[in-house]
């Protein structure tokens, strides 16, 4: 295992630093006549109680949902299962929500492919991704619309996870059509350090802990340091600084926090590779045409709740302010556009966010029948500075250095490499209201309609074109739930959702991120509709199942335009498929889990070459996604997990004649607790060590020596090999 000496003393100082920092915290703790213990055991009640409904019973994994949920694929995920999960990284603790896969193309520092219902859902295009209800995707974002970074997220902090799937729940707004997750933070962690290390040169140091005052208020703060390199001939080098402070008082009812987060991460990946470059010897399958690509990221947040209830009142707000900076280096095409520079490109990216969402609920009876009715209203405002250059080696060329004509759909280029700078104003108003009525004992109504008001403003800084585009898209949501009978509910749902466009090709100031001109223009807001029919069931004793068929069709595609490193807006598309989820727990200590997820997905236009396609399949959306897995935890002192996630063969182009099989990983973590204040963990990834890639498109690059036109390909990033990972806890 390569281990430079520097970084390895850099690490040995920040333990040292943390459990310094811990041990004090914790003696200031103990001597604290205010913090004892009713204290705390007021506190730890407080914090479990909030930011979690009191109406859900938890097992072990999953919040279980009969009696409240509005559809069989709405859930939740406890804390105790992301714990227990063994992950390589933090994407595929995302992977507890049944049927998702998220995996890499580019290696770390980036964020994730996301896979549901059939859909390449990108780095964020369908999939609404939230922390402590701050929204991650980033609209108009340097190397893809909804791009969802997610390597800022200390995982000890998240307390659960919630997610929606389809177009019917109001209070889900841009790129929630297709899923939505929600991250919760918790207010009350231990007080401990963790190192770990790994084959892959993955290590990790952490300290985290919670003061409890006398009134019950809690005080929590974390700081995590990670490096990786992986099995990349030219190592990641990837390093993670994150650091997180959160004040709670009170209870989710009536109560109120603040939280602080920041985060520091940069270093090199390896993209996508050419099939024939490994083929021929000019790179290892782990190797890189150009090991300059790379990225550099920042992001601070502010974020705070406050909620108060009385009587049948409930008042819920929360509001954030985030900046993030990103940089990405990609060379994906090599030398297709420029023959004697190459192809890389710098994605640049400065965002400030700021919003907040504030919503009221009243519960009413009538006799038998009883109501709860939530209006509320939610804003979001990112101003943002994007650019793209040519770059060498992350030089910029000189090519991005000339004037430009001005006016929409003027792309100052090298072949189709276009490079430009644009300040962008990006406003986004969602009002909604939301009734759910028990009509009788086994008949439930969810009626909603949701209006978004969505406006962007442009001014691109190489051509002076300024340009603004308002749009305005309402979306009724309705479900019927009947039951329960016998431990079970029948759910009925349809609705209408959206996602958000890029507002340089709905303005055409860049014209490669909107539709071909000969098909119309690109809409800034994207509807989409979807119909479900789903069952939920707790008949069996000790296993709770749910069953899902569903159908989703959008106005237009995103998919990945891998000349530009982009997704664009494309075809009309529609989803049908079936997924069924089980959890069973013979014995206290195990939880055996399964997620099976069928689908197809086709494009749906008449005159599919006018968006650039020869037949109806869509690149990169799988037909099957599955996964099976066991828990354990209290099984005297030892804890774990395993579990074997599948991602079905993919068309690579839209004739299915090019496609990639997917592949089948098993991942296992085993664990135990050496004392009451020490515990250690071994985990196994990629136990078979499994061939295969992570992620795989079909496109055309050009090599060194190749005809001018390049060369249709395979373009893979692998599977990391098998490897392993050792981690020691101490509490105190």
């Amino acid at each position: 295992m390569r281990c430079p000496v520097g970084r390895v003393k850099s690490v040995r100082v920040l333990v040292s630093l943390m459990a310094a920092a811990i041990s004090s915290f914790e003696r200031q703790a103990s001597a604290d006549p205010n913090t004892d213990g009713s204290a705390r055991a007021a506190a730890r009640a407080a914090a479990t109680e909030r930011r979690s409904n009191t109406a859900i019973v938890v097992t072990a994994s999953r919040t279980d949902l009969l009696g409240v949920a509005t559809t069989a694929s709405q859930g939740g995920v406890t804390g105790q299962e992301l714990r227990l999960r063994p992950s390589y990284r933090i994407a595929q603790l995302l992977e507890s929500v049944p049927g998702l896969v998220v995996t890499v193309h580019s290696g770390e520092g980036k964020a994730y492919q996301y896979l549901l219902r059939g859909f390449n859902l990108d780095h964020g295009t369908d999939i609404a991704n939230f922390i402590d209800d701050m929204p991650i995707n980033r609209p108009t974002n340097a190397h893809g619309q909804g791009y969802s970074d997610q390597n800022f997220v200390i995982p000890e902090l998240i307390g659960g996870l919630d997610y929606t799937k389809g177009p019917y729940f109001p209070q889900v707004g841009d790129f929630g059509d297709v899923a939505s997750l929600r991250l919760k933070l918790s207010d009350l962690v231990p007080n401990q350090v963790a190192i770990s290390a790994g084959t892959l040169n993955d290590d990790r140091a952490l300290a985290t802990g919670t003061r409890v005052f006398g009134s019950g208020d809690r005080l929590t703060g974390a700081l995590d340091y990670g490096h990786v390199d992986g099995p990349f001939i030219h190592p990641d080098n990837f390093q993670k600084y994150a650091a997180a402070l959160r004040y709670a008082h009170g209870t989710q009812a009536n109560g109120y926090d603040l939280t602080a987060l920041y985060y520091h991460g940069q270093g090199r990946f390896t993209t996508d590779q050419p099939q024939r470059a490994i083929d021929a010897g000019l790179i290892g399958r782990y190797g890189s045409l150009d090991p300059s690509d790379g990225t550099s990221n920042e992001r601070v947040s502010l974020s705070g709740h406050f909620d108060a209830a009385a009587g049948p009142w409930r008042l819920n707000t929360n509001s954030y302010v985030v900046h993030s900076r990103q940089t990405l280096f990609n060379d994906f095409t090599h030398f297709l556009e420029d023959p004697i520079n190459g192809d890389q490109e710098e994605q640049d990216e400065t965002r400030d966010l700021v919003g907040g969402a504030a919503s009221v609920s009243l519960d009413a009876a009538i006799g038998s029948v009883e109501s709860q009715t939530t209006a509320g209203f939610q804003l979001r405002y990112d101003s943002v500075f994007v650019d793209r250059r040519h770059t060498r080696q992350r030089h910029v060329l000189d090519y991005c250095e000339q004037a430009q004509l001005s006016g929409p759909a003027v792309a100052y280029a090298i072949g189709q490499s276009a490079c430009a700078a644009d300040r962008v104003a990006l406003t986004d108003q969602g009002f909604y209201v939301e009734n759910a009525t028990r009509l009788t004992g086994w008949l439930r109504a969810d009626l909603g309609l949701r209006d978004e008001v969505y406006q962007g403003r442009d001014h691109s800084l190489t051509t002076g074109f300024r340009g603004a585009k308002t749009a305005e898209l309402l979306q009724p949501k309705a479900s019927l739930i009947l039951g329960p009978w016998a431990q079970s509910e029948l759910y009925v749902s349809a609705g209408r959702g959206f996602h958000s466009d890029d507002i340089r090709g709905v303005l055409q100031t860049v014209p490669i991120e909107g539709l071909p001109t000969r098909v119309g223009p690109t809409p800034l807001l994207v509807a989409a509709t979807g119909e479900e029919i789903g069952l939920r069931s707790d008949l069996i004793p000790k296993l709770h199942v749910q069953v899902s068929v569903f159908q989703i069709d959008l106005q237009s595609e995103l998919v990945y335009d891998q000349d530009q490193g982009q997704d664009q807006a494309s075809a009309p598309s529609e989803r049908q498929g079936v997924e069924a989820s089980a959890q069973y727990r013979p014995v206290h200590w195990l939880e055996l889990n399964s997620d099976l997820s069928f689908s197809r997905a086709r494009f749906t236009a008449h005159n599919l070459a006018a968006y650039g396609f020869v037949g109806p399949y869509i690149p990169n959306a799988p037909s099957f996604v599955g996964s099976f897995g066991a828990l354990v935890d209290g099984f005297g002192p030892w804890f774990g997990g395993l579990e074997l996630r599948i991602l079905g063969p993919y068309p690579l182009i839209s004739d299915n004649s090019q496609r990639d099989p997917g592949y089948a990983e098993t991942n296992v973590s085993v664990g135990r607790h050496l004392s009451r204040r020490l515990s250690t963990e071994f985990e196994v990834f990629n136990l078979f060590d499994e061939k295969a890639n992570s992620a795989a498109y079909y496109y055309v690059s050009r090599l060194p020596g190749e005809a001018p036109a390049g060369v249709a390909d395979h373009q893979i990033h692998p599977l990391e090999p098998i490897s392993a990972r050792w981690s020691l806890t101490a509490t105190f």
